[in-house]
């Protein structure tokens, strides 16, 4: 057992983001995102489930024990709506109020194109799937510096 820790993170995630370094990428995708086809080409190889999660809380959840990246223009990314890049549908803006608090230099959260996306999470650390069930509930979160005393 560990204290200060969501109890409904895995083991398998909390493994996972111990690994990560600095400006390595983790990318959280809902329900429909072809989650195994996409981690097979990350460090880790299988995705990572967070089951019975949105978004917005796995977000919330990563973000507490990660820092996101300072020196980055965008630490956090979310996938654009196909047509309307400038959308943001409601798992957009629950997921925007669980990244502000994690968000360096509140600096907003960026957008990729969804082909773009998938390309980018390919070449992550991780895709960790949520039980996220609304269209374009994907992100992707840039690991930051955990500062020493």
């Amino acid at each position: 057992m560990l204290t200060g820790i969501d109890p409904r993170m895995t083991p398998e995630l909390l493994h996972c983001l111990a690994r990560m370094g600095h400006g390595d990428e983790i990318a959280v995708v809902d329900a429909n995102y072809p989650a195994a086809r996409s981690a097979a080409g990350c460090v880790l190889d299988t995705p990572l489930p967070l089951a019975g999660l949105d978004a917005a809380a796995a977000v919330a959840m990563i973000c507490a024990l990660m820092p996101l990246d300072a020196y980055f223009d965008h630490a956090a990314l979310r996938m654009q709506v196909d047509g309307a890049p400038d959308d943001l549908p409601p798992v957009h803006l629950d997921a925007a109020r669980a990244l502000a608090p994690h968000l360096p230099g509140g600096r907003p959260m960026g957008s990729i194109e969804r082909q773009a996306y998938y390309a980018r999470a390919e070449r992550g650390f991780a895709v960790v799937t949520t039980s996220e069930t609304r269209p374009f509930g994907c992100f992707i979160l840039r690991k930051g510096v955990v500062a020493g005393p």
